[in-house]
């Protein structure tokens, strides 16, 4: 059953895959049909076009979407759709850089980069805490609170920035004083902005794998998101689970945030009342990945590897707008990964009901 189910979520990922590939290959030809074939060609190099450059840059595009990624599918996992995630993102990010540029001549570098992360991590958690209250006490629809929140968060940060980290001379926040380490991976991947982020992101979707299958904190979990009467009784806490989920899910989404802004690569928060795209972006990646904690990795590096590729597209003359249509046609429709294995699920119990009619018949 187990293996059946699994062999599902592949064909569906790949059918999934192939389908946004040709729409996006579509799209090409009606942008520039002489230049189809070769920038469809680029962008399916992408992540090799400029050798190990271009790999590390891939590697390093990921770290965002993988953690807003793996927040979104492991609260979807506990029953929770977590829409908040891009809150839990921004406000992450920004008490990361505000403790950065606090804290770095009196704490060491060496330790000061995993405070912010572990601040971060904590301050993503609580602004997912929040709704997941509300939805365990006054039944408030998560969706709804989850996409206050995210403006709530926006304009917060906004303020924050304004008040503590503003660099006039920009017209947007201070960059980070400090930088997640290269862990080697510059080494490995000269010229691309690859860090140690990576690695986290990766460990990270381990342990929330090893969480949800392999404890019996995860068992819980995942019976009350599967069916939360029959584990109010069994015994089940379902209020506690639900806010727990919630507040797990945040942390990863708030860590994620952490890394991008004091990655080393001089990202900044504007003033503009625009929300981050990565927590929304880490919606396709969790249903690419079939909420799996370990298909984020994957489908995060998919998805890093087509917008990488995409940027590189430009060379065939094709406009940045139109590169982005592409990517998000790509991205979006490989999304649909998860209502295609609900379609080979039920082709398949109609095949067995018809192979069991037949058996029953010839009896």
């Amino acid at each position: 059953m187990k293996n059946s189910e699994s062999k599902q979520n592949l064909i569906a990922s790949l059918l999934a895959i192939l389908i946004g590939l040709l729409i996006g290959f579509i799209v090409i030809l009606i942008a520039n049909p002489s230049q189809a074939f070769r920038a469809m060609g680029i962008m399916m190099s992408g992540g090799f076009y400029k050798g190990l450059r271009s790999t590390g840059q891939v590697l390093y595009s990921a770290i965002p979407i993988m953690m807003t990624g793996l927040s979104v599918a492991f609260a979807f996992k506990c029953g929770n759709f977590n829409i908040g995630t891009t809150g839990q993102y921004t406000v992450g990010g920004f008490v990361a850089l505000f403790l950065a540029n606090t804290l770095y001549q009196t704490v060491p570098d060496s330790l000061l980069w995993i405070i912010c992360l572990i601040a971060a991590g904590l301050a993503g958690a609580i602004w997912a805490l929040i709704p997941g209250i509300l939805k365990a006490y006054r039944n408030v629809n998560i969706v709804i609170s989850g996409i206050m929140f995210n403006y709530i968060g926006m304009y917060l940060v906004i303020e924050g920035v304004k008040a503590f980290i503003y660099d006039s001379a920009g017209a947007r926040s201070q960059t980070s004083k400090i930088a997640v380490p290269k862990m080697g991976l510059n080494h490995i991947f000269p010229g691309s902005d690859v860090n140690g982020g990576i690695i986290i992101a990766i460990v990270l979707c381990i342990v929330a794998y090893i969480i949800l299958n392999k404890t019996t904190f995860g068992y819980e979990l995942k019976a009350c998101g599967y069916n939360p009467e029959a584990s109010r009784y069994a015994g089940m806490s379902e209020k506690k689970i639900v806010i727990l989920s919630m507040v797990i899910a945040g942390f990863f989404s708030g860590i994620g945030g952490g890394l991008v802004y004091i990655g080393g690569t001089g990202r900044a928060f504007t003033t503009a009342e625009v929300t981050l795209p990565e927590g929304f972006n880490g919606i396709p990646v969790a249903l690419l990945g079939m909420n799996s904690p370990l298909g984020c990795i994957l489908a995060a590096l998919f998805v890093s590897y087509i917008n990488v590729g995409g940027n590189y597209m430009q060379a065939c003359n094709i406009p940045v707008e139109i590169i982005d249509v592409i990517s998000a046609v790509i991205i979006y429709f490989s999304s649909f990964a998860l209502m295609i294995r609900l379609y080979l699920q039920n082709h398949e119990k109609k095949k067995h009901k018809k192979e069991v009619a037949v058996e029953g018949g010839q009896e």
